[in-house]
């Protein structure tokens, strides 16, 4: 069986990060799906799907490092092309990746204690996000 709905959420900008975890777990309770796997997919090239402990230290960390790492910058092509300032929200969306699958047993995510989804906006405006999540597993 296959099951898909969505997630909506406003983001403020580069940075912001938000637990997606219940609004996943109510999705795949409504599903009636036992066994399976669950997919999220972030539409749109600038913003990141991932698991962290999602507490205020790590949401300062990870922004943080990302903009250290692939800071804003008018070197990147992306910038030579288009002079829109988000070269490096681009890269930083990239090596986190737009998707996360993860398992689900007994009706319930399988996701370890200190273990959150988390969606990272590393665009530099504020977005509107659809995180497409779709259910393949057994009633």
């Amino acid at each position: 069986m296959v099951h898909q709905d969505s997630i909506e959420i406003s983001t403020t900008g580069n940075g912001d990060m938000q637990d997606l975890t219940q609004a996943a777990h109510k999705i795949v309770k409504s599903s009636g799906i036992k066994t399976g796997m669950v997919h999220l997919f972030n539409i749109g090239s600038t913003g990141a799907i991932g698991t962290i402990e999602f507490e205020p230290g790590l949401q300062k960390d990870l922004p943080k490092i990302l903009n250290q790492l692939i800071p804003p910058s008018q070197d990147y092509g992306h910038e030579q092309t288009w002079h829109d300032g988000n070269g490096h929200s681009h890269l930083q969306a990239t090596w986190l990746g737009p998707s996360l699958t993860v398992p689900i047993k007994q009706g319930q995510l399988e996701l370890g204690t200190w273990q959150q989804i988390f969606h990272l906006e590393c665009d530099i405006k504020p977005r509107q996000r659809r995180i497409i999540v779709t259910i393949y597993g057994e009633k």
